[in-house]
This record gives structure tokens, C-alpha cells and sequence, in this order.
């Protein structure tokens, strides 16, 4: 029993420094991958080329592209794949990057992709999102999607990674879920108003540009850049 408490305990320490080793990493990465404006695009793999979401979402990252902004998402089917799909239309050496994860019902990445980075955990795949993005467009979703904007709204919220636009695209999506927040958590003072400060609710690909508009510009005026990282 002595021995096994002794083993445990080593355990324990060893994760925690294992903890905090792959944290300096990601900081690390994080500095070496601020060159470039990243646009993080979430959304459901269920929907079918022929929804008008798809249509939107496409567009939307076609916009980015030809501004030469990279687009990253999930790397699967339905808005993933629109989004990567217009990545590629959009051109103007921007990247269509895909982060995959291992799933017994979902097929391989799409095939719209210039980088890939599979994934096995949730937990890791969040983080990636997170270390290499700029800006974070929520697009229509189920469970998936609604846990990478609590995952990217708590993260801004509790000050661990920097501040930047969380947009959610579809009012008739997300007003609902909204008025459940501020009727509920907000009123039994469990979130704070300035909470919903950080998101920006719109529905076409026009605001989703106009919000974005600023911050890239002052991205560019801090970060020029002649050069372009290789990413294996």
C-alpha cells in the first residue's frame, strides 16, 4: 500500500510537469505563428452541399481567402468542408487548414485541405483551434459546435487566451440560446453582462467582413510580414 501511495505520487508529479511542459510548448508555437490572419470557422458536419448554409458558409470563406487570410476548421464534412472549399476558391496564397479528429462515424478529412493535423482528443483539438486562430466565426451547429463556442467564450472570458472577435452567424440560431443566457445565468448573476460583449451576432457575409474589417487591419499594421512559415 506504502509503495503504490509512493508510485501514485510520482505519477501525479510527473503529469504535472508533463502539464506544464506541453503548456511552454503551446506558448512557444503560439509566438512563432502570429504572421498570418487566421479565421477559425465552426460548424455542423450534418449539413448537405445543397443548404443555403453551405451556399453562406462557402462564400464566407471565399471572401477571406482572396483578402489572403487562411481559413481553419474541424477538416470534416458539411460546413467544414464549405468552408475549406472556399478556402481554395478564394486563393490569393491564403491556406486551408483542417484539424480532423478520430471518429468511428465520420469519414477521413475532406478533400479541400492544404494543411492537415489529426487529431485523437477533443481536448487537444480545442487548444490547436485556439493557438493558431485570430478570429472565431460560429456558423450553425449541434453539440460540436456549441462546445467550441463555450470552449473559445470561457477562454476569452477567464483571460487565457487573447481577446479576439467571437461572431456567430444565424440570429434565428443563436438569439434563442442567447435569451436563455441572459434570462437565466445573467439574471441569477452568474454571468456578467460584459460577458456577451464579446460576441457579435450577424447573418451575412457582408457583417461577418465588417467586423472582422479593423482587426485585420491592425493585425497587418502590427505583423508585417514577407515571408511565409512552412507548417509540415
Amino acid at each position: 500500500m506504502i509503495k503504490q501511495k509512493r508510485v501514485r505520487k510520482v505519477l501525479n508529479n510527473k503529469i504535472h510537469q508533463l502539464n506544464d511542459i506541453i503548456a511552454d510548448i503551446d506558448t512557444l508555437l503560439t509566438e512563432m505563428e502570429t504572421e498570418f490572419f487566421r479565421v477559425c470557422i465552426f460548424g455542423s458536419a450534418r449539413i448537405n452541399p445543397g443548404s443555403p448554409f453551405y451556399r453562406q458558409v462557402e462564400e464566407l470563406a471565399a471572401a477571406l481567402a482572396s483578402q489572403g487570410i487562411d481559413i481553419v476548421t474541424g477538416g470534416g464534412p458539411g460546413l467544414m468542408e464549405a468552408a475549406n472549399k472556399g478556402a481554395k476558391e478564394g486563393g490569393n496564397k491564403s491556406r486551408s487548414i483542417g484539424l480532423p479528429i478520430d471518429l468511428p462515424f465520420e469519414s477521413d478529412a475532406n478533400s479541400h485541405l492544404d494543411v492537415k493535423h489529426q487529431h485523437k482528443r477533443f481536448s487537444s483539438r480545442l487548444d490547436e483551434f485556439m493557438r493558431i486562430s485570430h478570429a472565431v466565426i460560429v456558423t450553425p451547429g449541434g453539440i460540436g459546435t456549441c462546445l467550441e463556442l463555450f470552449y473559445t467564450w470561457q477562454l476569452m472570458q477567464v483571460g487565457h487566451i487573447k481577446q479576439r472577435p467571437l461572431i456567430l452567424v444565424g440570429s434565428e440560431m443563436w438569439n434563442g440560446l442567447l435569451d436563455w443566457l441572459t434570462g437565466q445565468p445573467l439574471q441569477q448573476e452568474l454571468m456578467s453582462s460584459r460577458d456577451f460583449d464579446m460576441l457579435k451576432v450577424v447573418d451575412t457575409v457582408d457583417d461577418v467582413l465588417k467586423v472582422l474589417e479593423p482587426e485585420i487591419l491592425k493585425f497587418r499594421a502590427e505583423h508585417a510580414a514577407t515571408t511565409r512559415p512552412f507548417i509540415p
